[in-house]
């Protein structure tokens, strides 16, 4: 009964979102705001422009950010991002503060199906080095008026440092953007 409840409602969402949508929101000139969330990999990924909490081994961390983009062409939107990562150490009574920036672009597939590469960073003080990941990401807008979207979506950050990992990370994230 769960099931069929669950498959009504997306079917009516799908309905209601292709029929909301006119492509107004993604044309040349617009502008999108948006807040992201990321679930797995938290730990590893010290550069983060989204809304996050981790804890862990005595590791907490958290981080707030926000990023924008304007559309220069219909579909296509180039963003910046920018964020604030605390991390904590209770075995060492050590907080860390880190900057985080992202720049990329962002281009929706019909307007329903946003894509995603970019460059993310941060400014760790008394780093040898900052980390520099590139991200690849992939949902779907779902769009709940003229101007909001919620688009669910997988990440893969791949390190671009030697010191932090060399293994990429997997994230399945949930972004809300507004559209002006």
């Amino acid at each position: 009964m769960k099931k069929t409840i669950f498959m009504i409602a997306v079917v009516i969402g799908f309905t209601f979102t292709s029929n909301a949508q006119d492509g107004t929101q993604t044309d040349k000139g617009s502008w999108l705001i948006e807040a992201n969330t990321g679930f797995g990999g938290v730990s590893a990924h010290a550069a983060n422009t989204g809304f996050g909490f981790f804890t862990s081994d005595g590791i907490t961390s958290w981080s707030i950010g926000t990023e924008g983009g304007y559309f220069v062409a219909d579909g296509l939107a180039l963003k910046a991002g920018a964020g604030y990562t605390s991390t904590s150490f209770s075995d060492f009574d050590i907080t860390e503060s880190i900057l985080t920036y992202k720049l990329g672009a962002k281009y929706y597939i019909i307007n329903t199906i946003p894509v995603q590469v970019d460059v993310t960073g941060a400014s760790i003080k008394d780093a040898n080095e900052n980390p520099l990941w590139l991200g690849l990401q992939g949902g779907y807008a779902i769009f709940i008026g003229d101007m909001v979207s919620i688009e669910p979506g997988l990440r893969y950050n791949l390190s671009l440092n030697e010191d932090f990992t060399d293994e990429g990370i997997f994230e399945f994230r949930i972004g809300f953007a507004l559209h002006f």
